[in-house]
């Protein structure tokens, strides 16, 4: 099993937009994505390193686990 490490902003759209999230607006130095049936839109600031705590609480709100990120990861 790989662990999590920070990534970029581009990377964790790209990841997130693969599961089925779809960018909503951009708000300053923040991508919004969506996606049907999930409450919460997943924010993701514009750092050159996003860091786990975000990435984490971003795949909570997502509903996505740890595996499926890491295979999403793989893919992009």
């Amino acid at each position: 099993m790989s662990r999590l490490a920070p990534a970029d902003w581009r990377t964790l759209v790209r990841v997130f937009e693969a599961d089925g999230f779809t960018q909503d607006r951009t708000t300053g130095s923040h991508v919004v994505l969506t996606k049907p049936g999930i409450a919460r839109p997943v924010i993701i600031p514009k750092y050159s390193e996003v860091g786990l705590d975000i990435i984490r609480n971003n795949m909570r709100t997502a509903g996505m686990s740890r595996e499926r990120y890491l295979e999403l990861l793989r893919r992009r």
